[in-house]
């Protein structure tokens, strides 16, 4: 499943659907903060470290080049820091859904086991290595067009930013809101005039882009027994609505039927405000917009889905492998609407907190909103919920400003499919059992996350 997919289970803004309570029972259990350690995501703690490893193995190889002077000085300071930001990418990944991980940076050998660090830990050895990244010179601030989704600074500034706003690190604002305006001074950057236009296949690496994963249809050649394949993404057909027959001829509203994941509550459509444009791209009315088979719309069924990542009609043309998992959408990680946001909102009791307000303003006029004189945490957590739903940011957001105890309740979704209330014991996914029984024999066998009973 995507990143973006799974986060925003984990809040109040999207339900797991799908043809049945049964179907991914790792996502109805993920839903419900019903993970055991058993029927979990374990691809992404996998995954995750498959990087890492990856990441240390280019670390090292490039440190042979000193004796074979193969790269120029220039290609090898490249090649080391792109590897080093991309492990950082990947930690900062496993340190928000896992906490307490092992984190090393030079891969382990027989019998593979790291001292498990605490997530404050693990936040402050990142944070390090972030900074020293920014710092060096062989970063570069973009990429030519053939060589896009390659990691840049101002990716790593947003990551920063990211990690620094979800730790509440204090020490740190001052210095994230720095990298923020240095984006928004930046004239590469800027936010597209139509919000619609940003999911479009030919939008990738817009003005509005910081970083994104790449994905492509054409000749992809992914499929289910070659799923390390190059080419598409799955996610799309994971997302399309269920049972879902389009007959709209609005042109951004061509989507295919898919899976049925991803079902959107009624109480998020009804929280928009009136007249927000974003509505339209992010929310499929799907009655709306076409027919629904009704014994194949799914369990979870609310009459809207999300838009922003559901397949799209031609959206896996040319592709040479499953027609399932070849489409071409990318995935936007960082967008230039979040630097306006995190700026606003690392501004507030500052000097800058004049222009906070601006940046915060320049997102909700592209809305068709009207602005507002005077913003609060909260106006902002409102603002980024409805800019970015679906993209995997709200449930991170309500934890670091400590309203998901009060938010991701039975009662606020209208008693209909959660079942247990959210609390700091579900803060953090359980760790795989797999690699808790394996590490039992080692040195520093690893403890089960707290609010998990140990197997």
């Amino acid at each position: 499943c995507s990143l973006n997919f799974i986060a925003d289970l984990l809040g109040d803004d999207l339900y797991p659907n799908g043809g049945s309570n049964q179907d991914q029972p790792f996502l109805q259990l993920m839903f419900n903060y019903s993970n055991t350690p058993t029927v979990c995501a374990s691809g992404l703690w996998s995954d995750c470290y498959s990087g890492v490893k990856r990441s240390n193995d280019v670390i090292l190889y490039v440190g042979w080049n000193q004796e074979k002077k193969v790269l120029s000085t220039e290609e090898e300071g490249s090649m080391l820091i792109q590897a080093r930001l991309l492990r950082a990418y990947y930690y900062s990944i496993l340190w928000k859904f896992y906490g307490n991980i092992p984190c090393y940076f030079e891969n382990l050998v027989p019998p593979y086991a790291s001292e498990q660090l605490t997530a404050d830990a693990v936040y402050e050895k990142i944070i390090k290595e972030l900074e020293e990244i920014i710092g060096d010179k062989y970063l570069k601030e973009d990429w030519p067009d053939d060589e896009k989704g390659r990691v840049t600074k101002p990716m790593a500034y947003m990551l920063f930013a990211d990690m620094v706003m979800l730790q509440n690190d204090s020490s740190r604002k001052g210095q994230a809101l720095t990298f923020m305006k240095d984006l928004i001074n930046n004239p590469k950057f800027d936010l597209l005039d139509n919000f619609d236009d940003i999911w479009l296949e030919e939008n990738e690496w817009s003005k509005e882009s910081i970083f994104e994963i790449n994905y492509f249809s054409q000749n992809a050649v992914r499929s289910w027994d070659n799923q390390l394949g190059a080419g598409g993404s799955v996610a799309p057909r994971l997302w399309g609505p269920r049972g879902f027959a389009c007959t709209s001829s609005d042109p951004y509203i061509n989507y295919e039927a898919g899976w049925g994941f991803g079902s959107i509550p009624a109480h998020t459509v009804a929280s928009f405000e009136e007249g927000d444009l974003r509505l339209h791209a992010s929310i499929i009315d799907l009655e709306a917009n076409g027919t629904i088979d009704p014994g194949d719309c799914g369990w979870q069924y609310t009459g809207y889905h999300g838009g922003k990542y559901s397949g799209r009609k031609g959206g896996n043309a040319g592709q040479k492998g499953a027609a399932d998992m070849n489409f071409g959408n990318n995935v936007r990680v960082y967008r230039y609407a979040e630097t306006l946001l995190n700026a606003a909102e690392l501004a507030i009791g500052t000097p800058d907190a004049e222009k906070g307000l601006e940046w915060f303003n320049l997102v909700r006029k592209r809305a068709g909103l009207p602005k507002k004189d005077a913003i609060t945490i909260d106006d902002i957590l409102n603002e980024r919920r409805h800019e970015f739903i679906t993209e995997g940011k709200r449930y991170f957001d309500l934890v670091r400003t400590g309203k998901a105890a009060s938010v991701l309740t039975p009662a606020n979704d209208g008693g209909h499919y959660r079942t247990k209330a959210w609390t700091d014991a579900y803060r953090y996914w359980p760790i795989p059992q797999s690699d808790i029984d394996a590490s039992q024999i080692t040195e520093f066998p690893l403890k089960q996350n707290p609010g998990y009973a140990a197997l």
